[in-house]
């Protein structure tokens, strides 16, 4: 049945994490599990043939990017429960599509990127420099509990 597959879903994803890479060219880490983020909802910046968004960049949003986006017509701010979405607020750390960040980067309103946590795919569309311009350091991806 359907749990069947989301499990067999799962463990591809993480049988596939095992050899995925952020942009430091480093094993991926967490981006975030409160909100649980990820294309696949499973913290991770993980991406595939499903995701047309290409959404692999680690961010901690801020209200400066969240006012943006939602000025571009994508209210990442408002929740969409049939999505499961909560809907997000400044400091929640989410996998946002690699394209929407850099339209944020010229904009002047990309927020912060965990690199460790960003997905090497990014790369393919936005260069490091720029990433490396809105880094910051890796210090909250603990889980909630380790808080």
């Amino acid at each position: 049945g359907a749990r069947a597959m989301a499990s067999g879903r799962a463990a591809a994803a993480s049988a596939s994490r095992q050899a995925s890479r952020n942009v430091l060219g480093t094993p991926l880490k967490a981006c975030g599990y409160d909100p649980l983020t990820g294309f696949y909802r499973d913290g991770f910046c993980e991406t595939g043939p499903s995701d047309t968004g290409v959404h692999v960049v680690a961010a901690v949003v801020n209200d400066a990017f969240l006012e943006y986006t939602a000025s571009q017509g994508n209210p990442l701010n408002r929740p969409a429960p049939r999505f499961g979405f909560p809907g997000l607020k400044e400091g929640d750390r989410w996998c946002l599509c690699a394209s929407r960040w850099l339209e944020a980067y010229h904009a002047g309103k990309a927020p912060p990127v965990v690199l460790e946590a960003t997905h090497e795919a990014a790369l393919r569309i936005v260069p490091i420099e720029l990433l490396r311009e809105h880094a910051i350091d890796d210090d909250s991806s603990k889980r909630p509990t380790d808080a």
